[in-house]
């Protein structure tokens, strides 16, 4: 189904999850989790960062609807976005990890570039 991957969660369980992890990498810088997981969490963090990089005031709610921490939000306005100011697109990147020891799934680094 082309638009984005149901990772096997129910709606509202795979929403939050993903904004759980779009509120960590841009806590962190770098998350490591499943490779599904990871590219969906990218398409996510990478409009986020499109909305930091507008700026203004409607773009700054929209990022406060979707991330749960504001102090990420105002993270991402006043030193992650900035960064990115010419760069058009492409500010995260996957690395891979290996198998998972317990489950065999594809493990990576998600991260900002």
């Amino acid at each position: 189904m082309p638009g984005y991957r149901k990772l096997g969660r129910p709606t509202a369980h795979r929403k939050a999850m993903l904004r759980n992890l779009v509120t960590d990498l841009l806590r962190e810088g770098r998350i490591t989790t499943t490779e599904m997981r990871a590219k969906e969490a990218g398409r996510a963090a990478e409009k986020m960062i499109t909305l930091g990089k507008r700026g203004d005031l409607h773009a700054r709610r929209q990022a406060l609807a979707y991330i749960y921490d504001e102090d990420v939000v105002q993270e991402l306005f006043d030193r992650i976005a900035p960064k990115y100011a010419e760069r058009n697109g492409g500010y995260t990147r996957i690395l891979k990890l290996g198998p998972r020891q317990g489950d065999g799934a594809e493990e990576v680094f998600l991260e900002l570039v």
